[in-house]
């Protein structure tokens, strides 16, 4: 069992199968400001991607007024032919027709080139965000994992940062193309009718209104779909990584019916949303066509009073047809910058959280020039105060000196202090008060990789990763040979297993490490150890799920790792350790004895009652 606090429950909701649910941001002015700040040095594209917006657009915005005079051009000719004063001028309007075709040429590859300049923009950003977060993950202080759920954390490096870069680059294209739009078109339209623009423009708020109105209505909807999203992702996530133990109780029917219940839930809320926000095409469809049906009339008429070209109404027609899109578009993207913004927050807040303390400024070099440690690993304990939390002391003023190649075993019930004394050795948490020596070298007094690689652990929880065996046996020293992982893997007795297999040192492992046994990966572990060479060694016993032959090859892989080194072992079974040089007897964060196992014994105190009650029965 761990000493460390527990952490809180797993949020629904986040992690790799679900999104988040689409928050406002709590500042959404002050996160956008600091999103843009952020992307400063991407100004100058963002600049450049803006000009061709702005190109592209006028040049798909002037093509109607254009084309308009070509059927100008065209109706005049038809009515000179019928009146015998004159012919069609189609050398006019093939000029016209080729000057479209330019135009719209022109527009789309100034678009292409904007969507290619913002695309890059928005990636590079949520790259950098990524790289940051990672970066920021391993200067993280421990406490800050012991009080957040991993699958927050996973979202935020995931999901929020996805739907920042989709959202961002979305919402940007649209607010740059559309507000040139509204812009252009209302230039367009003014010059060919200033009354017939007066029209159109009355129904602006309308639509306007009405789309706002079913962005607010919709988004609830939303919000609460993507929360039941959540927990139907959730549960089937957890009944996927149980599903053994779900079958073994009979718990089919009470799955199915969690199942079904998050399901109805989703299923309401989910075409509320669509059904809503499938509105929004209709109405301003429908309230654009009063705006049309007001302009074709207003247009008959000036144009039977001579005011205005037929060519001009039709230009000043598709202008009206176009002019409501650019304004739903924003309405819209004003509901998509509160998913960036919120999002966003996310990412920022996990940036600007408190880091581990600072290195000292002058490290105490602990390799030679050749690489080689100078430590042997003697470690002393000086009046050691510390708390997960500062008003919570577990661990009252901890001494003790230790001999370079003792074999420390430290014993205790769950609770007592004992995983906490190997995480101050590594330093993953800073001491309260006192002092820690390697080798009379103050741990603060090293970099904190310095002391970290002098540490070799093989924990209880054995941790391999998605790749091969090779792989995973280099982990502990990278820039090893195969011949080094081979002979770590022979000093380990895990070379036969290894070479039983189909692709021997090449077998994948698979992500949730099922393929071999439990003791397999334990062997792997203490070969990976082997291969480090540590100069100190922290072991978790963890022969207490395998065989007992197994158990006789990690115990022998285990005693000859820690041949001429400081070693830590934690202590669950006491029968395993009383071969050891000093037994640190632990209950509530004190030493309440410590000597070898015999003095120990012959006390008849703490340690004999511990040992004792694991031969009771009952």
């Amino acid at each position: 069992m761990s000493d460390q606090p527990k952490r809180p429950p797993r949020r629904m909701g986040h992690g790799p199968m679900g999104r988040g649910p689409a928050e406002k941001a709590k500042d959404f002015k002050g996160t956008m400001h600091l999103l843009f700040a952020y992307m400063r040095p991407y100004y100058g594209k963002i600049l450049l991607a803006m000009i061709f917006a702005i190109l592209g657009t006028i040049f798909m915005i002037v093509g109607p007024k254009i084309l308009g005079n070509a059927t100008t051009a065209l109706a005049e000719g038809f009515m000179a032919k019928v009146s015998g004063s004159g012919e069609i001028d189609f050398d006019y309007i093939l000029q016209i027709i080729y000057l479209m075709i330019a135009l719209y040429v022109a527009s789309g590859i100034f678009s292409f080139v904007q969507q290619f300049i913002m695309s890059g923009v928005t990636q590079h950003t949520a790259y950098d965000l990524r790289q940051k977060i990672a970066a920021k993950i391993n200067r993280m202080p421990f406490s800050y994992f012991d009080a957040n759920s991993h699958g927050d954390i996973l979202s935020r490096v995931t999901n929020d940062v996805d739907t920042l870069a989709q959202s961002l680059s979305q919402s940007l294209n649209t607010v740059i193309t559309s507000t040139v739009n509204i812009i252009g078109y209302s230039i367009m339209m003014l010059s060919i009718s200033w009354q017939m623009t007066l029209v159109a423009l009355l129904t602006v708020p309308l639509s306007l209104f009405l789309v706002l109105s079913i962005v607010k209505k919709s988004q609830k909807y939303f919000v609460r779909q993507q929360r039941f999203l959540g927990e139907v992702n959730g549960h089937i996530e957890e009944m996927y990584s149980a599903h053994i133990v779900m079958k073994a109780f009979n718990g089919e029917k009470h799955s199915i019916d969690q199942f079904q219940k998050h399901n109805h839930d989703l299923y309401h809320v989910g075409w509320k949303s669509q059904f809503l926000s499938g509105l929004m095409q209709p109405i301003t469809g429908f309230v654009g066509n009063i705006g049309y049906v007001g302009v074709c009339i207003l247009g008959g008429y000036l144009a039977a009073q001579g005011s205005i070209q037929i060519g001009d109404i039709q230009a000043f027609i598709q202008y009206v047809r176009s002019f409501n899109q650019p304004i739903t578009q924003m309405a819209q993207v004003m509901n998509m910058l509160q998913s960036t913004a919120a999002a966003a927050e996310r990412v920022f807040e996990f940036l600007n959280e408190k880091e581990e303390s600072a290195e000292c400024e002058n490290p105490i070099e602990i390799y030679d020039e050749t690489g080689h440690c100078k430590l042997k690993g003697q470690v002393t304990f000086e009046n050691v105060h510390f708390g997960y939390h500062k008003d919570k002391i577990i661990i009252h003023d901890f001494s003790m000196y230790i001999k370079a190649g003792q074999k420390i075993a430290i014993v205790g019930p769950t609770g007592a202090g004992k995983t906490t004394i190997v995480k101050l050795l590594m330093r993953f948490y800073e001491l309260n008060g006192g002092a820690i020596y390697i080798d009379g070298i103050k741990t603060t007094d090293m970099r904190r990789s310095d002391l970290r690689s002098l540490f070799g652990m093989v924990l209880q929880d054995a941790w391999l990763f998605h790749g091969t065996i090779m792989d995973n046996l280099r982990y502990g020293k990278l820039d090893a040979s195969d011949e080094d992982v081979m002979k770590a893997a022979d000093a380990a007795y895990v070379d036969h297993f290894i070479r039983t297999l189909d692709q021997g040192y090449e077998t994948e492992i698979n992500e949730d490490s099922n393929n071999i046994s439990q003791g397999q990966k334990q062997l792997l572990t203490i070969a990976r150890a082997f291969l480090a060479d540590p100069k100190i060694l922290i072991l978790d016993e963890a022969t207490s799920s395998v065989d007992t032959r197994t158990e006789v090859l990690i115990q022998k892989g285990m005693a000859k790792l820690m041949e001429n080194r400081t070693s830590f072992v934690i202590a669950h079974r006491l029968s395993t350790i009383r071969d050891a040089d000093l037994i640190l007897v632990m209950k509530d964060g004190d030493i309440v004895e410590a000597g070898n196992h015999e003095d120990l014994m012959a006390e008849n105190g703490f340690y004999t009652q511990l040992y004792n009650s694991q031969f009771e029965e009952g």
